[in-house]
């Protein structure tokens, strides 16, 4: 029942388990003169015979080899047939396990983005139309492979005979053989097995294994006639992007138990079917790492079609044991470690206990639907000592998995709790908890130098190309080196440190003279500074296969190396000169471009950078013009530039064979420097007309390397100065810049003053520009006039004398009489 490697036959007659190598998808388009391959035909192949695929696309009439990324797979003749299609004659061993397998048309103008090919142990028959109709299906055999295409609102009928008893798994290949990433062209499959009253006894839309392609089994109870049929989930289609239908007896497990084992052992698991009969099997481990490690199953009734998903590391493994569920009484373990188990029913719980130490880091990651194609939705949970939450996840990352990373907040035991977020389970419900302690890490990739095209590196015979390194640092800030191995004969790389704190940094290639056309897969892996030689990480890239809605991610594969290609020679040399004065913060420089043509060439060549180091800004308009040999780049520096020497590579376009071309130019070392001069600008005012001075509080920070002059720039219309530019000595601590405000300058506060520094030194000069100023111009007062005599003041009216009192009557004294 054992199996040493992927390419070894089963030794165990009645069941045994072979290796296939890890899949993950992903695609890019083309443009400029990159190659695409848009569709192969077919769409897979039989292993251990000769095939003949037809890679059909753009750009691709150059071809002359194909790239694949795992042994197994035979290159024999590459034929170009025309500019859109290529013959490409393979042969897969026999001894290659099912499944899909990564491949990529080299041109000598770039290579094409990767595609998947499958590889299968049945004969293969393509589909004969018309097959619409229920009542005149396609008749094939069991045990077949069936290619074909499901166009929109079309339905794929093939017809297939069971004896009572016997069992029918169909499982298809649709999405995962497809390529669009603007969402068009598009195959959703869909399956069902059809009894002979045209009842569905079987279905899948998408499956937790296969992603959203799909997988269904049947066991007939009655001789008779079964129809599978095959269409898109919404009715749509591909005319472009096909299928492959594995319609057989052959074993279907969909969970492999545990998920994983130490490099070079012979793994114990338990292969469940999708009919929940569990199956022992004895599978050997590759002696390397490997973070996706296909299983794939072999019976006496055939092998499946593809594989199931395990992890291999240095990671002991943990089975879990129950009961489990109570998190406060959860089985004592040893960390680091791999917790693995199931989540076997509705309501289950898996605890993990380990002890930690205060201030000890461990990192948590679980594995589930996004390595493992388990159905399990995970939702993790940390308990400290005093069995209180520390911390909890779901999804984290951008995967599907949760992920946690946590201190231990004392000594003691500590329980990590997982369960299906919606309280599910199964008996696959499987998982693959990795602990580890919190080491200092980081992972590389290159940099997509074009929207969700994985980047591919091409270097012109004679000269030279650069790609983007990217770092994503897991708790380590330092310095990165990097080396690469692999490289096509004749090339050779100069990698540069990526800086403590940054993220990118790019590579340069270089092709020989006398390189010849070839390519090959490499490798870049990386290490901390001296003091922190021992973090280590490596290169990995996601190709985009399938992009739905709004660039959603519906199918993507992943590598651990990267493709390269020698091509065709550009046809002048470029060199940007090296300046031999720095730029600093506040500060601009002319950069050089100089090319040497070969005698014929005169297009014209357009430049870019590559990528700008952190505060500078490039003027990537500029172009060498037709017939010309060079040209100046502008170049600024922002006033939080990193200060330090950086590698700046120039990208030259030019019209090539194939369309358009890119070289770059060997990289110059950027010295980017701190300020040289300081200033303080006052609030300066003067009115139209007259004549003031505007004076700089100024201060020289650093001895400069030649005279250093400085120039008053921005002043307002109507605005002059007669000694606008000031020499600066070393004890220089204010200029001043008379000016003149003519009658007619427009009044208001005027936020434009510049102080441009320049220090000439040999031919070059360093040029800072600090700002800024403010001027208010105003208007001239109006002049004083007298102020108006005062009229003299009327003399004041005597207030009149009062008049006598009236005699009162003699009713009116009897009143008074009476009330006194």
């Amino acid at each position: 029942m054992k199996i040493p490697s992927t390419m070894n036959v089963p030794v165990v007659p009645l069941m045994a388990v072979a290796l296939a190598w890890c899949v993950g998808v992903a695609m890019p388009s083309a443009t400029a003169s990159f190659p695409v391959v848009r569709q192969l035909k077919p769409l897979g192949v039989v292993r251990g015979e000769e095939s003949t695929v037809t890679f059909i696309g753009d750009r691709v009439g150059d071809a002359h080899t194909v790239l694949v990324d795992v042994p197994g797979i035979e290159i024999i003749e590459v034929k170009a047939i025309d500019g859109k299609s290529v013959s490409v004659k393979l042969k897969a061993d026999a001894k290659l396990s099912p499944g899909l397998y990564p491949v990529r048309l080299v041109t000598k103008t770039g290579i094409s983005n990767l595609r998947l090919i499958g590889v299968g142990a049945m004969p293969i028959v393509q589909e004969v139309e018309p097959n619409n109709d229920f009542a005149a299906p396609q008749s094939i055999q069991l045990n077949h492979t069936v290619e074909g295409v499901v166009d929109r609102e079309d339905l794929d009928h093939y017809q297939i005979e069971l004896k009572a008893g016997q069992r029918l798994t169909a499982e298809i290949e649709g999405i995962r053989l497809g390529y669009s990433i603007n969402n068009q062209n598009i195959l959703d499959p869909y399956i069902a097995i059809l009894d002979e009253g045209r009842f569905e006894v079987a279905t899948s839309d998408d499956s937790s294994l296969l992603q959203q392609d799909g997988v269904c089994s049947f066991q007939a109870e009655k001789d008779g006639m079964y129809t599978v049929v095959v269409r898109d989930s919404a009715f749509g289609g591909s005319s472009i992007n096909g299928y492959r239908l594995h319609v057989g007896t052959f074993p279907r497990p969909v969970a492999a138990i545990p998920s994983g084992g130490v490099p070079g052992s012979v793994l114990k698991a338990n292969m469940v079917s999708i009919d929940g009969s569990v199956t022992e099997a004895s599978v050997q481990l590759p002696s390397e790492t490997a973070d996706q490690w296909g299983v794939v199953m072999e019976d006496e009734s055939g092998i499946s079609p593809s594989p199931n998903w395990i992890r291999v590391n240095d990671l002991p493994v943990v089975m879990e044991t129950e009961p489990n569920d109570v998190y406060t009484t959860a089985p004592m373990f040893e960390a680091p470690a791999a917790f693995c188990g199931v989540i076997e029913k509705e309501g289950d719980y898996d605890c993990f206990s380990f002890e930690c130490k205060k201030g000890q880091k461990f990192r948590v990651q679980c594995y589930a639907r996004n390595i493992l194609r388990s159905p399990l939705d995970a939702l993790l949970n940390v308990f400290g000592p005093d069995n209180k939450t520390i911390q909890s996840s779901d999804d984290a990352g951008g995967m599907m998995d949760p992920f946690i990373e946590f201190t231990a907040p004392a000594d003691g035991k500590h329980t990590i709790r997982i369960y299906d977020q919606l309280r599910g389970g199964s008996p696959i419900h499987h998982y693959r908890i990795e602990v580890t302690p919190a080491d200092p890490t980081f992972e590389l990739t290159l940099k997509e130098l074009r929207r969700d095209e994985a980047s591919v590196v091409s270097v012109p015979i004679g000269g030279y190309t650069a790609a983007m390194v990217t770092a994503t640092r897991k708790g380590y800030n330092g310095e990165i080196h990097m080396e690469l191995a692999g490289l096509p004969p004749g090339v050779t790389a100069t990698p540069y440190p990526v800086p403590s704190g940054r993220a990118e940094i790019p590579v340069l290639f270089t092709a020989a003279a006398d390189a010849s056309h070839a390519a090959s897969l490499f490798m870049i892996a990386g290490h901390g500074d001296e003091k922190n030689f021992s973090v280590m990480g490596k290169l990995s890239q996601q190709h985009k296969l399938m992009l739905g809605q709004n660039r959603r991610h519906m199918w993507s594969y992943d590598t651990q190396r990267a493709a390269m290609a020698v091509t065709e020679a550009a046809p002048f040399q470029i060199e940007l000169v090296q300046p031999a004065t720095p730029i600093l913060r506040s500060g601009s420089k002319d950069l050089m471009v100089r090319v040497t043509r070969n005698e014929g060439f005169e297009d014209e060549i357009r430049i870019r950078t590559l990528y700008n180091p952190p505060g500078i800004g490039v003027n990537n308009s500029r172009k060498i013009e037709k017939g010309k040999s060079e040209t100046l780049i502008p170049i600024t520096a922002n006033g939080s530039a990193a200060v330090g020497k950086w590698p700046l590579i120039l990208v030259a376009s030019y019209p090539g064979s194939n369309g358009t071309a890119e070289v770059t130019t060997p990289a110059i070392m950027l010295d980017v420097q701190e300020s040289l001069f300081k200033y303080e600008f006052p609030r300066t005012a003067a009115e139209t007309g007259t004549e003031a001075s505007v004076s700089i509080a100024m201060e020289v920070l650093r001895e400069h390397p030649g005279e250093a002059e400085v120039e008053l720039v921005g002043l307002p219309n109507g605005v002059t100065s007669t000694q606008g530019v000031q020499k600066i000595a070393a004890d220089t601590t204010t200029v001043t810049f008379p000016i003149t405000v003519a009658a007619d300058a427009k009044v208001g506060k005027h936020k434009t003053l510049v102080c441009i520094s320049r220090v000439k030194v040999g031919e070059e000069t360093i040029i800072q520009t600090t700002g800024t100023g403010e001027l208010r111009i105003d208007k001239p007062l109006p002049p004083k006039v007298d102020a108006p005599k005062a009229e003299p003041k009327p003399a004041e009216k005597k207030p009149a004398a009062p008049a006598a009192p009236k005699p009162l009557s003699r009713l009116e004294q009897l009143r008074q009489l009476k009330n006194q």
